[in-house]
């Protein structure tokens, strides 16, 4: 077969002389591995930029750039092992056929690239792309081969033919998955590897040329003389070429590293730019977090305060109004103690929603944490502010559906008023939150303006929570009073009741409305209830050896201190240094106050019991306890509260609710002690209903422990006409000077609750 006049798969001729004398310039061959191994490591950098590259101008470049390295290094290869042949004959090259052969090589050199260039390559597309880049090398090479021109006829062995064929198949496999390998990756090992490849690579091409040369045979035919080889310059025209080949290849190489730190700038300028975005975004984040409340979504103290002082600055320069408003959820704490902390926060939602909704778009909305919330407005006048907390108040009262259950709830307010109330943010604050107080203390669901009166309030509590813990800790001021509580069945007295009273040296002596209320709100209210129990157990002790051995003193015990766990051997503590009897000891605790933590108050109270204390329920019918619960206490004693007696005899309703809860105490084997009676008709109602006990101002008001025995010998001396069956009142008018409800150690007190 003869194509471009080499005998390609044909049997050597009968005739003819064959050269056999052909050699091959070492120093070239090392040229053209040299030049194979350069193209082949900057083929691998043009595919390494092709695949990081993100534009599509961007990866054809590297792909014509690619394309042209391993082409010219491929031709160059080959161009010059043709030089490093060395035969007995004149040598002339075809320039046509040997830039055939350079555009040959560009294209098996393209496909290579474009197969590189794939996403995703199967092991099918390798072997279509190593077959055809084979292919087009090995016609590259024999197309080379046609381009050499001298007197003898080119022969070719046809298992070397096809042998150098497969070698070329072979090699482009070998290339184009170390190629693909070699795509990603850094360090020195990665360049090692790479340099490795790159040998096989050129490897494989030489071995591809110089198989082809095997299985070349030169034939002489017979009528053509021998051309003896003359001069020529084969060694400067191969380096020539070598160098045109290597600076194409250093180029190549020099621009993928360019590129490469470019890219590497770029992708770091990017990772800068993203991790600023991201620290924007943490900072937004942590500004939200730091400005707005996460429950509600609306601005919390600290953000408050931030747009309240901007807000302030405004209304200063244009001498406009502004109102601040404080608002506090009336009985949320039974929320989250009936229903959940997670039933509070929907609801405290759903109440900011309703805020919001009753506020203008320009009206800042803060919620200060818990049920506190806080609102600022621009206005013209106070009438403004009034109408809009009624317009928040009304909105409160719209029916909530929360967890089954359907609900109203309601609102407390205080205001202040710029410039009238204060000129500075926390002055404005402080005089709200002063009027908010009011408001709470007058019964709830109540708006309040400040007033200066209030500030005046608010100094002189302050003053009397620091004098009182000077009084607690130095035992000075404080002392106890007794109001004797008479015992209709013997008809005398069996009890007395400790009260505690201040004698304060500005403001006389101070029953316990003034300060009883300001303990519980600075937690001193434990404390004094503890001094009271001691002070009363020695006092208890002074008149058994008066001889009253007989009497039982009762002492108050507020909701705080019932929530001691300490409290039993407090109790027993105080009985065992005054030295007197448990028997003669009774602790009276509210109603109320009896109604947290149900289980562990019953087990608290059994304890106390045990020691031979007795219990008593205080303030009974004011509160919200459940029947079920009162007759699982281990109670002695129940004391109806004076507001059920105030109207009795004349009130049928009240009769009744006396009548009622006499019986019941009865049944549950509880003896009745009825406190505030006042006048005899009470009296004799109450002897007639069965009650065992009388407290009041009729028999005596509270009076101290020197006061005292004078009393208890004329309650205890009275004359048969005063006992259960006559109802006969003592002489003399009662005390109409009443303490007011509430007014002992320990009872609760309407304060603020936040």
């Amino acid at each position: 077969m003869e194509w471009l006049g080499l005998q390609l798969f044909a049997e050597l001729p009968a005739s003819g002389q064959i050269i056999l004398d052909c050699r091959h310039n070492p120093f070239l061959v090392m040229l053209a591995y040299l030049v194979a191994c350069a193209a082949c490591f900057a083929t691998l950098d043009m595919a390494e930029r092709q695949s990081h590259s993100e534009g599509l101008n961007a990866r054809r470049q590297w792909r014509i750039l690619g394309a042209c390295c391993l082409a010219s290094g491929i031709w160059a290869m080959h161009f010059i092992s043709l030089l490093a042949f060395q035969a007995p004959l004149e040598v002339h090259y075809d320039m046509p056929l040997t830039a055939l052969s350079l555009i040959i090589a560009l294209l098996a050199a393209w496909l290579a690239m474009n197969s590189l260039d794939r996403t995703v390559m199967q092991w099918r597309h390798y072997l279509q792309a190593a077959l055809a880049i084979g292919l087009g090398i090995t016609v590259m090479h024999y197309v080379g081969m046609a381009a050499l021109q001298t007197s003898a006829l080119q022969y070719y062995q046809t298992p070397l033919l096809v042998a150098s064929l497969g070698i070329a198949v072979v090699t482009s496999l070998v290339a184009l998955l170390m190629a693909r390998h070699f795509r990603s990756g850094s360090g020195t090992l990665h360049l090692v590897m790479k340099y490795g490849a790159s040998l096989m690579m050129a490897a494989g091409i030489v071995l591809t040329h110089f198989t082809g040369m095997a299985a070349l045979s030169l034939v002489i035919p017979d009528n053509l003389p021998l051309q003896l080889p003359s001069a020529n310059n084969s060694l400067q025209l191969g380096l020539t070429i070598a160098f045109i080949t290597l600076l194409i290849s250093g180029s190549s190489i020099s621009a993928a590293l360019a590129d490469k730190k470019l890219q590497s700038k770029e992708h770091d300028l990017r990772r800068v730019n993203v991790l600023l975005s991201q620290l924007d975004q943490a900072r937004a984040s942590l500004q939200q977090a730091a400005h707005y409340d996460a429950l509600t979504n609306l601005i919390n103290r600290r953000g408050f305060n931030q747009v309240f002082a901007e807000r302030l600055a405004e209304q200063t320069a244009s001498e406009g109004m502004l109102a601040v408003m404080f608002l506090d959820i009336d009985h949320f704490k039974r929320i989250n103690d009936s229903l959940g902390h997670a039933a509070g926060d929907e609801l405290l939602k759903v109440i900011a929603g309703h805020i919001k909704a009753a506020t203008r778009s320009q009206d800042v909305v803060a919620r200060f944490g818990g049920d506190e919330f806080c609102i600022v407005t621009s206005l013209h006048n106070r009438d403004e502010a009034r109408h809009l907390a009624q317009r928040i108040m009304q909105r409160m009262k719209e029916p909530i559906d929360l967890g089954g259950r359907r609900m109203v709830m309601t609102t407390s307010i205080g205001i202040s008023i710029f410039p009238d109330d204060g000129r500075s943010a926390e002055e404005l604050l402080k005089n709200a939150d002063l009027a908010l107080y009011q408001s709470k203390g007058g019964g709830r669901n109540n708006l309040n303006f400040f007033n200066s009166s209030l500030k005046t309030r608010a100094t002189l509590e302050l003053q009397l929570e620091e004098e009182l813990r000077v009084a607690l800790l130095e035992e000075r001021g404080l002392c106890v009073h007794y109001q004797p509580i008479f015992d209709l069945h013997s008809a005398r007295v069996a009890k007395l009741e400790a009260l505690v009273r201040w004698q304060h040296p500005q403001h006389g002596l101070l029953g316990p409305d003034r300060f009883i209320g300001i303990a519980e709100a600075n937690g001193l209210i434990a404390e004094l209830d503890l001094w009271v129990l001691r002070r009363a157990c020695e006092d208890v002790a002074e008149l058994n050896r008066l001889g009253y051995g007989h009497l039982k003193v009762t002492v108050n015990c507020s909701a705080v201190t019932l929530g001691r766990e300490e409290l039993a051997s407090e109790v027993e503590m105080a009985l065992f240094q005054a030295g007197v009897a448990a028997r003669q000891l009774e602790l009276e605790v509210t109603e109320n106050a009896l109604m947290g933590d149900i289980h562990r108050t019953i087990n608290l109270l059994k304890r106390i019991r045990a020691q031979g204390v007795a219990l008593s329920i205080d303030d009974f019918g004011t509160g919200y306890s459940s029947l079920a619960y009162l007759k699982r206490l281990p109670l002695d004693v129940l004391k109806i509260d004076r507001s059920f007696i105030q109207d009795v005899p004349g009130s049928q309703q009240d009769r009744e609710i006396v009548q009622a809860i006499i019986i019941m105490a009865h049944t549950l084997h509880l003896q009745v002690v009825t406190e505030g009676v006042e006048t005899d008709e009470q009296h004799a109602f109450l002897a007639a209903q069965g009650c065992d006990f009388l407290q009041g101002y009729l028999l005596s008001r509270p009076v101290p422990l020197t006061d005292l025995p004078p009393v208890l010998e004329r309650l205890d001396n009275l004359d048969s006409d005063f006992s259960p069956e006559r109802g006969t009142a003592l002489p003399g008018s009662p005390d109409r000077f009443a303490d007011a409800p509430g007014c002992r150690a320990g009872a609760s007190v309407a304060r603020r609750g936040h």
